[in-house]
C-alpha cells in the first residue's frame, strides 16, 4: 500500500510523535510511505523516522521560505504534483492548516483523503480564516478522525456535511512497551511535568500545586520538560516563589519514556487537549498520575478515574490533594502505577491501533 502523509512540522511536539510513530509503523510492515511537512522551512526532525521512510520537505521542493498569498499557491501546486507523482491509495493530514491544503491540492484526484483533528476544534483557539476554511472544505474529505468520542459527538456540530466521522486513539509507542518504571533508592524523587510550555497546558497552575505540597515533602523535586513562550514567564514564578532548587525547567527531550522511568510521579493540568500523549505514556511507563479532567482524553485514558488521578478541571486544591496522597503513599502510588500501565497496554498498543487504521482504510475504498 502507497501512503501519503501530510503534517505541517516534524518540530517537538504531539502530533509530530504520533506521525512518525505511524509512519515508522507502516513503513516497517511493507507500506511505502511517504512524509511530507508541508509548511515548515526543513532541518532535521524532531524524533527519529525509519530510513525506509521517504521524507520530503514542501519547502524544499518550492525552495521558497517567505509566506505570501503566491507562496501558497506554489505550495499547494507543489503538494498536488508530489500526490499526482507518487499515487498513492491513501492520503492522510493532521491538523487544520494542513488539512485545508490536502483538501484543496487533492481536489478531483479521486484518492481517499483522511483528515485529522488533533485536538478540541470547539475548545481550540483558532484563527477566523482558518476556522472559516475548515468549516468551508472539510465536507470534502472522504473521512474526518478525531481522538475521542465525545470530540467526535460536537464535530458534527461544527462542520457541516462531513462524510464520515471516526475516532482513534493515539498508539502507545513500541519503546514505552520496552521500558517500565521500577522502584528505586535515589535520595530525591521527581514530580514529571512534559508538555509545551504555552497556556493550554497551564504549567503554572504546575508549579503553584508544587509550591503548596513541597514543604511537606522536602525530598522532592519538580522537574518540567518542554519549551514554550511562557519559559521566561515561569522562570520568573519560579524565583518568586523561591522554589529555584527544587523546580527546574528542563528544556525538551528526545527520551520521554526513559525520563518517565526514572520519575516518581506525573502531573498535567492542562485545559484542553485533543489525545495527551504524555499521560498516556507516563501510564504506560508506570507512574501515578494526577491530570485534570479537562476535554478531551484524561477521562477516556484514565478509564474514568480509575487508573489515574482525576481532578476536576482549575480546581488547584483538588490538584493538591491528589498531589499529598501519592508523595505521602509509595505503596499506593507503585498500585496505581501498575494498574495504569496494564490498562494502557491493553488498550492502547501499537498493533491494535494500526489494526483500527487499517479498518478507516478499507472504509475509504482502500484495499487492504
Amino acid at each position: 500500500m502507497k501512503i501519503i502523509l501530510l503534517t505541517s512540522s516534524l518540530m517537538a511536539g504531539g502530533a509530530q510523535r504520533v506521525a512518525t510513530t505511524l509512519c515508522n509503523a507502516w513503513a516497517i510492515r511493507g507500506d511505502q510511505v511517504s512524509l511530507i511537512p508541508t509548511f515548515s522551512g526543513g532541518g532535521e526532525p524532531f524524533y527519529k523516522i525509519s530510513d525506509e521512510v521517504e521524507l520530503i520537505y514542501l519547502a524544499d521542493v518550492v525552495n521558497i521560505k517567505k509566506k505570501s498569498l503566491s507562496s501558497h499557491a506554489q505550495r499547494l501546486l507543489a503538494l498536488r504534483r508530489l500526490i499526482v507523482e507518487r499515487q498513492p491509495d491513501i492520503v492522510i493530514s493532521f491538523l487544520p492548516n494542513v488539512n485545508v491544503a490536502a483538501i484543496m491540492a487533492s481536489a478531483f484526484l479521486r484518492i481517499p483523503l483522511i483528515i485529522c483533528e488533533r485536538n478540541d476544534p470547539s475548545i481550540e483557539p483558532q484563527p477566523k480564516l482558518e476556522k472559516f476554511a475548515c468549516w468551508l472544505t472539510y465536507r470534502y474529505a472522504d473521512m474526518l478522525t478525531v481522538q475521542t468520542d465525545v470530540v467526535a459527538e460536537k464535530v458534527m456540530q461544527i462542520y457541516p456535511g462531513l462524510k464520515k466521522i471516526r475516532s482513534i486513539a493515539n498508539p502507545l509507542p513500541d519503546g514505552v512497551v520496552a521500558i517500565k518504571k521500577s522502584r528505586s533508592n535515589k535520595q530525591r524523587k521527581i514530580l514529571l511535568s512534559l508538555g509545551r510550555l504555552d497556556r493550554q497546558k497551564q504549567v503554572n497552575l504546575i508549579i503553584n500545586a508544587f509550591a503548596g505540597v513541597v514543604p511537606r515533602f522536602e525530598e522532592w523535586d519538580l522537574h518540567i520538560y518542554g519549551d514554550g513562550p511562557l519559559k521566561v514567564e515561569l522562570e520568573e514564578q519560579i524565583r518568586n516563589l523561591g522554589l529555584q532548587g527544587c523546580v527546574f525547567l528542563k528544556g525538551n527531550t528526545t527520551e520521554p519514556w526513559q525520563i518517565m522511568a526514572g520519575a516518581d510521579a506525573f502531573l498535567m493540568a492542562s485545559k484542553y487537549e485533543g489525545f495527551p500523549n504524555s499521560l498516556l505514556e507516563a501510564m504506560g511507563v508506570g507512574l501515578p498520575c494526577v491530570t485534570f479532567d479537562c476535554p478531551s482524553g484524561p477521562r477516556e485514558i484514565t478509564n474514568n478515574g480509575k487508573y489515574a488521578m482525576l481532578v476536576k478541571l482549575d480546581d488547584q486544591n483538588g490538584l493538591i490533594t491528589a498531589l499529598e496522597k501519592i508523595m505521602s503513599d509509595e505503596n499506593f502510588g507503585i498500585e496505581l502505577g501498575n494498574q495504569a500501565r496494564a490498562s494502557i497496554l491493553d488498550r492502547y498498543r501499537l498493533s491494535a491501533v494500526l489494526d483500527i487504521w487499517d479498518q478507516l482504510f478499507r472504509e475509504v475504498g482502500v484495499s487492504i
